[in-house]
């Protein structure tokens, strides 16, 4: 497939890729171009701004949860040759997993998906040394895959001579500058971007940001360069679930400010094999989906709508009944807070939650558990004997009992705890899955769903 693609990366996070991603994300949605957006890595929170603010669709893909020819494949499933694919790189963009290894790194991924690099470099606080960090760059691209730079947070005038000193000194093209301005940054917080249902003046932002980059940065040059992007082939590794026969049943999925991290990928597997995925509001609704015979409820920012959530008395019986009749459940960090008994807010503070389990989540002022694992089930549940899912943690809340019906592997360090709980019916626990990595969830799921729908 001849897919236009570019894949914007920086050396270190902080460096100002997704400000410019989200500008250039902008410019081409209104340059009438079929433009879609990937993040490299399990970050939630860029792609929910890719499609929330801007409108575009998005996908994570991670070379660690499903290695190079998986993760091609779904690069480029239910992609089309018109189509404009913009990849958004994670940290630096050697950094993979546990920071040495290739694995997850940005480069990783534009070198399995040939996609040409732009390199955004932050030069707040420095001269000419900019030429030598971008050579140091380059010497590291084995593969020739950097094609432009762009300079963040530089004047006008310093720009104008460092360009050609660039340009003269190495064997790349530099495509424009960002000026250091405070009304081009966007708010964060600890798990990354703030989401944008809680930012009112983001989308003028960003189309003051697309206004600005549009007057500083050649686009032009980068859709040339996305255009010389090499054709890719690649083997259909994805299984492909045949129908049985049987009616679809209803997974109720949770989904709104406080419930919004989801992995576009394990939504379609589920669909894939055979569920029907309605939506509800933990915060607004008072019932379950009618007809719903299974309930995932994902991560999000549930500490802070505590309060709306625990007065919501009416969705906690009806998450209670659906527990109590063995309805197949699956919750993950947010969700896994929520089925406490309550959350203890930074205050001390604390909210009466679900209650099916009798523990309380409480805020630790500090990162718990960060990083990529590998989980087995100590029985097999959802996934075969022996076999394991990829996963990510990034919490600052805490359990008094964090479960232990799987071993979690770190792939680097080699360390150990156990975490989940899990039975014929449930996983629910911190960890954030991701299901490609192991089709048998998803499968397993959905199956569990269906004898459930069928029992009824």
């Amino acid at each position: 497939m001849k897919l236009r693609r570019i894949m914007i990366a920086a050396p270190k996070s902080g460096s100002g890729k997704t400000t410019i991603t989200c500008a250039l994300l902008q410019m081409l949605k209104g340059m009438d171009q079929q433009v879609v957006s990937y993040k490299c890595g399990p970050d939630y929170i860029d792609p929910i701004f890719h499609k929330n603010v801007i409108g575009v669709p998005f996908k994570n893909l991670d070379t660690f949860f499903t290695g190079e020819e998986e993760t091609k494949t779904l690069f480029l499933k239910d992609r089309t040759e018109k189509d404009f694919a913009v990849l958004e790189g994670v940290m630096g963009i050697y950094d993979g997993l546990g920071g040495v290894r290739e694995e997850g790194s940005s480069y990783h991924l534009a070198g399995i998906t040939k996609t040409p690099i732009i390199l955004v470099v932050d030069t707040k606080g420095m001269g000419r040394s900019v030429v030598s960090l971008i050579a140091g760059f380059l010497k590291y691209d084995t593969e020739h895959l950097m094609k432009g730079v762009i300079l963040n947070r530089i004047s006008k005038s310093y720009y104008e001579m460092i360009k050609p000193m660039i340009e003269k000194e190495l064997d790349i093209s530099v495509l424009g500058y960002l000026e250091d301005r405070k009304c081009f940054h966007i708010e964060s917080r600890h798990l990354g971007l703030m989401i944008p249902d809680e930012t009112n003046h983001v989308k003028t932002l960003l189309r003051s940001i697309s206004e600005e980059f549009q007057k500083t940065v050649s686009v032009n040059k980068i859709i040339e360069i996305a255009e010389t992007a090499q054709e890719l082939e690649y083997k259909n590794t994805i299984a492909q679930n045949k129908e049985d026969g049987r009616h679809t049943p209803i997974i109720a999925v949770a989904k709104d400010e406080a419930f919004c991290f989801y992995y576009e990928d394990n939504l379609r597997m589920l669909r894939e094999n055979g569920a029907r995925l309605e939506y509800f509001s933990p915060l607004h609704d008072k019932k379950l989906p009618d007809g719903c015979s299974g309930l995932l409820i994902g991560g999000g920012y549930p500490e802070l709508y505590a309060e709306a959530l625990s007065a919501n008395k009416e969705m906690h019986r009806e998450i209670r009944n659906a527990w109590e009749n063995d309805m197949p459940m699956v919750a993950e960090c947010g969700g896994f807070m929520y089925l406490h008994s309550a959350i203890i807010d930074k205050e001390g503070k604390s909210h009466a939650m679900v209650g099916i389990l009798p523990d309380v989540c409480y805020d630790k002022g500090k990162l718990v558990r960060f990083g990529y694992i590998e989980l087995e089930e100590n029985n097999s549940y959802f996934i075969p004997k022996h076999e394991k899912i990829k996963g990510h943690e990034f919490h600052y809340f805490d359990s008094e009992d964090n479960g232990s019906g799987c071993i979690a592997y770190k792939p680097v360090t080699h360390k150990t705890y156990f975490c989940v709980m899990c039975g014929e019916n449930y996983w629910i626990g911190f960890p954030h899955l991701y299901y490609p990595s192991n089709p048998a969830f998803a499968k397993s799921f959905v199956e569990k769903v269906k004898r459930y729908s069928d029992a009824e």
